[in-house]
């Protein structure tokens, strides 16, 4: 039994293995919807979500199986006080896998050295968000063809924000990999961040402009400044406008370059980019939904002949 509860979890050959089975679901979907038939995906989301948690649920749905779970905190026994430890031993006894999400960083991992089940990490606070990297790998490597010799740029929230921190550790271990990481001082990728890619000799850039940036890019990754991890809301009010992209800025961009999102979006993406066809954070949605549906049939070791 294995769980998912960083993207590093998996090598770059089990990730393109994961990937080429979402690739087949995706192009053969009406061959996997009985495959799970009797199994149960529980979703203990202690975070509200809208794509992740729909988007398991559509996966395990479209898969045969079935789904139970809570939607927040408060509609669980979370709110009596019950550890993590407990509603996961408890949880083992009625599903045969599970994704959780939490606000506190490694929840899932302590989940998962007490589960009798396979754990998938669905976000833990400003940690990590492996299920959201793998579909931003998938998103990536079906529009542009490979997932090395790119130079992605990330923009936003860089010191909160997992998605980021998960995109940058799985895309160090391809070729040709370049970062530039856009972000006001006050938000800039943590430091621990910073030190792999030096170790490993990735080249990075940490500036500030968007407009200096853009036209350099293959992939420009948007993200929204997150109210939940400001203590300060002043500090919020700031820094949530410090960057929207809009058509102005997208004339300054490559013709084929692409802007991802993991959403939700506030006003970082101004709605007039959404009908240029660069805009690809709607397909990346659609894609999570097939690399969870390959996920789940991988920790659940079921085999499908296609």
């Amino acid at each position: 039994m294995r769980h998912l509860l960083n993207p590093l979890d998996f090598s770059v050959e089990e990730t393109g293995q994961l990937l080429d089975l979402a690739d087949n679901i995706e192009h053969h979907l009406s061959e996997y919807s009985h495959v799970c038939d009797g199994k149960k995906l529980a979703t203990l989301f202690y975070e509200p979500s809208t794509r992740t948690r729909l988007s398991f649920e559509a996966a395990m749905l479209n898969l045969g199986g079935s789904v139970l779970g809570f939607s927040s905190a408060d509609s669980s026994s979370a709110a009596k006080g019950e550890s993590v430890a407990d509603t996961i031993r408890v949880i083992s006894c009625y599903a045969d896998i599970c994704a959780m999400r939490h606000p506190k960083e490694g929840a899932p991992m302590v989940a998962a050295e007490k589960s009798l089940i396979p754990v998938i990490n669905a976000g833990d606070g400003g940690h990590q968000h492996p299920t959201q990297t793998m579909t931003d790998l998938l998103t990536i490597r079906s529009l542009k063809g490979h997932l090395n010799n790119l130079t992605i740029g990330l923009c936003g929230d860089l010191k909160f924000g997992r998605t980021v921190h998960s995109l940058i550790e799985a895309l160090s271990r391809y070729e040709g990999i370049r970062f530039l990481l856009i972000s006001p001082p006050e938000l800039r990728v943590p430091e621990y961040i910073l030190e792999m890619l030096k170790q490993k000799n990735i080249p990075y850039t940490e500036v500030q402009s968007l407009d200096d940036a853009i036209s350099e890019l293959d992939i420009l990754y948007m993200t929204r400044v997150q109210r939940e991890r400001f203590f300060n809301e002043d500090d919020y009010i700031r820094m949530k406008d410090c960057y929207i992209l809009d058509k102005a800025k997208m004339a300054l961009a490559k013709e084929d370059m692409l802007v991802l999102h993991p959403l939700p979006r506030v006003n970082e993406i101004s709605v007039e980019v959404d009908d240029d066809p660069r805009a690809a954070y709607f397909k990346q949605a659609q894609y999570g939904m097939y690399i969870r549906m390959a996920l789940i049939l991988t920790l659940l070791e079921i085999k499908v002949e296609v």
